[in-house]
């Protein structure tokens, strides 16, 4: 059954995860940015400063709120709760076990793109968005597919359905890639580090997740908000640290990654130009599965957030896929670099990089530097970083959840979740990675259909605001599609304002 399961489950995977959907992936990344004519560029010190610029100085980015929504900045750090995790690590390592150093420079590549995607879908995130009775907003690729998608004359019925089947898939992937998986993660690296059994460490993880997520959204929110600067932070002196040591190794590493990227060798022997399929392939994917543009997964967090204009949230987004791939993915990737694990000249493992193996690449870097405390080091980084990474998820599930089958469902969801993270403790979960693996790669194809289909509705919303805001025309903003709460949130929007 189990060996049925994992067949079935590998064409599956293979069809989800192939070059036709990763080449539609990159298609909708290039025509938004084309459609917002390059945004992400264009408009780069516009949204640094009203992103991590505003941080200092703007209280509306950061203040509290005393309804049930959140603010910019928590909407930003349970968002990248959820994408900071454990693929910022040994998915990088992966990669470049696999693909060589070029994976890297593609890793670059479909996270400038995705940058736009993922912009895309915080603004129709916005756009699409709905206020319960209890002041709480709720919004996603189901709402922008069912409302949006669904508007579109005869496609009311494949809006529906496509909304479904994403909440659906939702659901299932939040037990794995976004509990399980990182719980044995966890655990394991706990193990090894420090000794301590996995069923100890499993009913700690137990009590600390469950006193967070069962006090809802507001609850998580508060705590990642504190957890991922910290954790990104200490991550990003460790990784400043090695590289500075290893300064002049810098050159040959950029050359070696720039090189590999068009070598018409593979990484790992083949024919001619495995190399670059190779690279290209393992740098878009590992570059997806850490920063999730596409997916439709972290616009269910952005959605909640108090902001009103869809841009800026949308600006967010950029920001979001900035800080994770292009940041924490690139230092990742030069500290293994800067290590004897891979030989710059060929692209390939040294033989204490094949001894070590790809997921013990960074612990090894680390090691080198930083003796035993490196190893320690890494596993405590892999621990905060997978632990931000089910908190973030046990939102999207609780989403999807409220979807499909009513408010009432999400606190049995929620208890549920707690309890599967005992499950993944105890359990070997290489087959819930890879299942919920596919179910990120089904979730993928309905929410880029939702964007291709809206993407002239997000054009329009840019052009607005980049009128009003960035060329002061006297111009009537687009924030919500909905009459009743595009005039609500308009009367409030000098409130926005900084």
């Amino acid at each position: 059954m189990i060996q049925t399961i994992t067949n079935v489950n590998g064409v599956i995977n293979g069809l989800v995860w192939g070059w036709p959907a990763l080449i539609l992936l990159g298609f909708v990344g290039v025509l938004m940015t084309c459609m917002t004519k390059f945004f992400q560029v264009t408009h780069f010190k516009h949204w640094m400063s009203h992103t991590i610029g505003a941080i200092f100085g703007d209280r509306h980015v950061t203040k509290h709120t005393g309804d049930r929504t959140i603010s910019q900045f928590q909407s930003l750090c349970t968002a990248l709760a959820a994408t900071v995790g454990t693929g910022n690590i040994v998915g990088v390592a992966g990669a470049i076990a696999a693909g060589g150093p070029g994976a890297v420079f593609w890793m670059w590549l479909i996270a400038f793109f995705g940058m736009m995607t993922n912009y895309s879908e915080n603004v129709l995130g916005i756009l699409y968005r709905r206020k319960d009775d209890k002041g709480e907003w709720h919004g996603g690729a189901m709402y922008y597919l069912k409302e949006g998608l669904g508007s579109k004359p005869g496609c009311k019925g494949i809006g529906t359905v496509l909304a479904i089947l994403f909440s659906l898939f939702c659901l299932l992937a939040s037990f794995g890639i976004g509990n399980m998986s990182q719980v044995n993660s966890m655990v394991s690296n706990v193990n090894t580090a420090f000794g301590i059994p996995t069923m100890i460490t499993g009913l700690f993880l137990v009590v600390a997740v469950g006193a967070v997520i069962l006090g809802g959204l507001k609850r998580v929110a508060s705590i990642t908000e504190k957890l991922v600067p910290f954790m990104v932070i200490l991550y990003f002196l460790g990784t400043i640290i090695i590289i500075a040591l290893h300064f002049e190794s810098i050159p040959a590493i950029f050359v070696a990654i720039f090189k590999g990227a068009f070598s018409v060798k593979a990484a790992a022997g083949g024919g001619i130009g495995a190399g670059i399929a190779m690279a290209m392939k393992m740098g878009f994917k590992r570059g997806v599965f850490s920063n999730e543009a596409g997916l439709g997964s972290s616009v269910m967090v952005h959605s909640s957030s108090n902001v009103k204009e869809p841009v800026r949230q949308g600006m967010w987004g950029i920001f979001e896929v900035f800080a994770d791939t292009i940041i924490v993915c690139t230092l990742t990737a030069i500290t293994i670099l800067s290590s004897d694990v891979v030989d710059l000249s060929t692209g390939l493992l040294t033989a204490a990089g094949e001894e070590i193996g790809s997921s013990s690449l960074m612990s090894y870097s680390f090691s080198q530097t930083f003796g035993p405390l490196g190893a320690a080091f890494i596993a405590l980084a892999i621990l905060l970083f997978a632990y931000s990474t089910v908190l973030g998820w046990s939102h999207y599930g609780a989403t999807a959840c409220r979807y499909l089958f009513g408010d009432k469902a999400v606190t049995p969801y929620r208890i549920v979740f707690v309890v599967v993270v005992f499950l993944g403790s105890v359990m070997e979960a290489q087959l819930a990675w890879d299942i919920s693996d596919t179910f990120n790669g089904l979730m993928m194809l309905p929410n880029l259909i939702g964007v291709l289909v809206l993407s002239p509705v997000v054009m329009e919303c840019t052009k607005n605001y980049v009128q009003r805001r960035i060329q002061h025309k006297n111009v009537k903003p687009m924030l919500s599609v909905y009459e009743d709460i595009q005039r609500m949130q308009e009367a409030t929007l000098s409130e926005d304002i900084d």
